[in-house]
């Protein structure tokens, strides 16, 4: 389970030898939400390659918030009777902007893992 890119991204962890922190700190410490270190604290992996890397991940947390949506907008109407328009809205607003900061970090950790690929050889060596 380590090896892979689910650990990674549940975990907050180095894409590259999943033992360092990415964050700077947890994704709801407002002051450093979703801040990135500038590289791994166990394999010196440079987490910015180039300037703006982690624009794509709008991309990502744009999908994280469609997720979102459609499952609210699913699970009131397919286990719950005449759920107001309004209620879901609410529904989806408040779980947005609870979920806000972990999304964010969230999008960053999918977007890095995308690029940047577990090292097997690289984590035994430095471990």
């Amino acid at each position: 389970m380590k090896e892979s890119k689910i650990y990674s991204i549940v975990k907050f962890k180095c894409p590259r030898c999943h033992e360092g922190q990415f964050l700077v700190s947890h994704p709801y410490d407002l002051k450093h939400a979703g801040d990135v270190l500038d590289k791994c604290d166990k394999c010196d992996l440079n987490y910015s390659p180039e300037p703006g890397f982690y624009y794509g991940a709008m991309y990502v947390s744009y999908a994280l918030g469609v997720a979102l949506f459609v499952t609210i907008w699913a699970s009131c109407n397919w286990f719950f009777d005449n759920v107001s328009v309004w209620t879901q809205i609410g529904l989806v607003i408040f779980f947005s902007i609870i979920l806000g900061p972990y999304l964010f970090a969230l999008s960053k950790i999918i977007w890095a893992n995308f690029f940047i690929h577990f090292d097997k050889n690289y984590a035994k060596q430095r471990g």
